[in-house]
């Protein structure tokens, strides 16, 4: 059964932090590039951070650029996102997801979805 599992999420002051994390099994974490995703009430679903099968490369959206950092333990079949300087606008639900495509991918090639993980940011 493949699955990813969301945690970390929760209630967080302005200009705190928070690190969220992606636990996957049932497939070769090393094969997939890994993304985190945000949807608010009032957007779409979007691309926050994406990280290479190693590690080796990632790309952010320009709203998070400086504030969020994403990481993989591969050994632990884990995804990191650690968020400071949080703001209210960062309020969402978060998920992760794997896609075989790599990190240029578009949404519609993430294969799997975690369930999601709800961050709220306070002001």
């Amino acid at each position: 059964q493949v699955q990813l599992v969301e945690s970390g999420g929760g209630s967080v002051q302005a200009v705190g932090a928070m690190r969220l994390a992606c636990a996957a099994s049932g497939f070769h974490v090393c094969s997939y590039a890994t993304g985190w995703f945000r949807h608010a009430s009032w957007l779409d679903r979007v691309l926050v951070a994406v990280v290479t099968w190693n590690g080796a490369y990632t790309r952010y959206a320009d709203s998070v650029k400086g504030r969020f950092t994403i990481f993989r333990d591969n050994a632990k079949s884990t995804v990191y996102l650690q968020m400071k300087s949080l703001n209210t606008e960062d309020t969402a639900v978060y998920f992760c997801a794997a896609s075989r495509a790599g990190i240029g991918a578009p949404r519609s090639s993430y294969d799997y979805w975690g369930q999601g993980t709800q961050v709220t940011v306070s002001s």
